[in-house]
């Protein structure tokens, strides 16, 4: 082995340290960056794939374990950033200026906490330093608004030669844009099929989203058209479906999930919600009040990761009726915890689809 400390020997020794989602090296992968070398310290950059890496601390420990076994070298100091992968592109679709990643929470039937996963989804990666879009579709039943403390909030329209353009509000780390901010409190949408087609482009398009890391889509239930506006105006990077435990919601989501592969949008995995209840008094008790195991064994039998189990807690609704999400207001709760580990294994399935 080369016995002199140069950024060249630093490099070879953390050649063999691999990404653990892309397993490929690091080095290749152009993840280790401006080495320096001060004596007996080595510094470098590690620029990850997300800033949602869920492995970030393993594989930091991996790299200062290889530096280590050079001679002469006492210390090791990595500095951490992150560069997002951008999405493929299609040739018949264009993707939204700024924007790296698009991605659809969806459910095949309403009810079972899409827009609960959607929200905390979103906030949980503003929360790793990510730059999170939130893009409410559900034009009929817009609550995202009130899920992140923006009931009340006005979004600027700004007239431009291209048409209007629309500013997101902003709370909790998340740009949001929902017809909620266009409409009354009290008043219905009493669309047919092409206005709404011509708001989620609207929203899409003529929305200054400024750089995202990640674009999340909070989709209506069902497989209508929302549903195909989207997938046929934007390349995706995935989608996610959100199912409870129960049989019916189950036969509704694998429909929802049909369809998004019969659009070719990679389906990302599913997130079950609403797993068991945690009773407020009782936190050591569980009960299947929707049944057990739905979300595991449709995984298996459609070949789909599960994301991960949500549990039922009330903490969870007050956070969703308060605009306050459970992974800020109850962050050590079972909720916030298995919500985050979503995110995470969210981000990283984008970034391994991006770079593979």
């Amino acid at each position: 082995m080369n016995n002199v400390l140069d950024s060249h020997s630093v490099l070879e020794v953390l050649r063999p340290v691999q990404d653990p989602e892309l397993r490929k090296s690091l080095v290749e992968l152009n993840m280790i960056r401006n080495v320096e070398i001060n004596g007996s310290e080595v510094s470098f950059t590690l620029v990850l794939t997300t800033p949602a890496c869920p492995l970030r601390e393993f594989i930091v420990e991996d790299c200062q374990k290889a530096v280590k076994t050079l001679p002469g070298v006492t210390d090791v100091s990595v500095e951490v950033t992150a560069e997002t992968p951008q999405q493929k592109s299609l040739p018949d679709r264009s993707g939204i200026a700024g924007v790296k990643n698009i991605l659809a929470i969806s459910s095949g039937k309403g009810g079972v906490g899409k827009s609960t996963v959607a929200v905390n989804v979103a906030v949980a990666l503003a929360q790793t330093g990510a730059k999170v879009g939130l893009l409410d579709a559900d034009i009929y039943g817009p609550n995202d608004p009130a899920m992140l403390g923006l009931s009340d909030a006005e979004i600027k329209v700004e007239s431009t030669e291209k048409g209007d353009i629309l500013h997101p509000a902003f709370n909790h780390g998340v740009k949001l844009v929902s017809m909620g901010f266009l409409i009354d409190r009290d008043q219905p949408v009493i669309w047919r099929g092409p206005m709404l087609n011509g708001v989620i482009r609207q929203f899409l398009y003529q929305v200054q989203w400024g750089e995202l890391d990640y674009l999340i889509v909070d989709m209506p239930p069902g497989t209508g058209d929302a549903q195909l506006t989207l997938t046929q105006a934007v390349p995706m990077a995935g989608a996610i479906i959100v199912t409870t435990p129960q049989h019916v919601a189950l036969l509704d989501s694998r429909k929802g999930l049909r369809m998004f592969q019969q659009m070719n949008v990679t389906i990302l995995g599913i997130v079950e919600n609403m797993s068991y209840f945690i009773p407020p008094d009782m936190p050591d008790k569980q009960y299947d009040i929707f049944g057990s195991g739905g979300g595991s064994k449709t995984a298996a039998e459609l070949e789909i990761p599960l994301l991960g189990c949500i549990p039922l807690e009330i903490s969870a609704r007050v956070g969703g009726d308060s605009g306050v999400p459970i992974v800020v207001s109850q962050e050590d709760s079972a909720s916030a915890q298995a919500l985050r580990k979503i995110a995470l294994a969210i981000a990283g399935k984008v970034s391994v689809a991006a770079l593979t």
